[in-house]
């Protein structure tokens, strides 16, 4: 299977596909910190280009989330970033399922105009951990939990200030990634 994992620089769920043996390749308009299949370009570019079985998209999540509404609420200042990363994520939305069967966009509990089909636990997946997360599918089945743990520590809310706070916040969990893969890749 040709998968493509928008909007990701990590390669965490790039490589847990290439790991069950599918062409995965990932795209931000940052270079990836694992090496690997990765273009750096626009995401919307890419996927318009056609030619993936599965789409995975992380659009950024900055002013899309409700734990930025004391920034970009309505009424902000910042109100016409958050609008216009709104109509931004609805447009990749758009282009991913007009050439793509089977698409998944995830991000945090937001802002977005339409619900997602599921939220999901990193404590789900083997992380003791909570960070509430959305997936909206289309043409794929719910992911099911593969191990469910203790813990429910809130790290990445409480992560310190600094510069790379928001790449830490926006990576995927490895179990999530390999739920996805194996759920929904299985084996090439």
């Amino acid at each position: 299977m040709r998968v493509l994992v928008a909007c990701e620089f990590s390669g965490t769920v790039r490589d847990a596909f290439a790991a069950c043996g599918h062409d995965a390749w990932s795209n931000d308009l940052l270079p990836s910190e694992a090496g690997g299949q990765h273009i750096v370009s626009d995401c919307i570019e890419v996927v318009q280009r056609g030619g993936w079985d599965l789409i995975v998209m992380h659009p950024p999540c900055t002013a899309l989330s409700v734990s930025g509404n004391r920034w970009y609420g309505r009424g902000m200042p910042r109100n016409e970033e958050r609008l216009a990363a709104i109509e931004w994520t609805m447009g990749l939305w758009r282009s991913a399922v007009n050439v793509c069967g089977r698409v998944c966009m995830e991000n945090p509990v937001g802002v977005l105009p339409m619900p997602a089909t599921q939220y999901i636990q990193p404590w789900q997946f083997g992380h003791g951990e909570t960070k509430r997360t959305g997936l909206w599918l289309y043409g794929l089945p719910p992911l099911v939990a593969t191990d469910v743990v203790d813990g429910r520590e809130a790290r990445i809310h409480r992560m310190p200030p600094g510069p790379d706070r928001w790449k830490e916040r926006s990576r995927t969990y490895s179990g999530i990634a390999q739920a996805m893969a194996t759920q929904w890749g299985g084996n090439a």
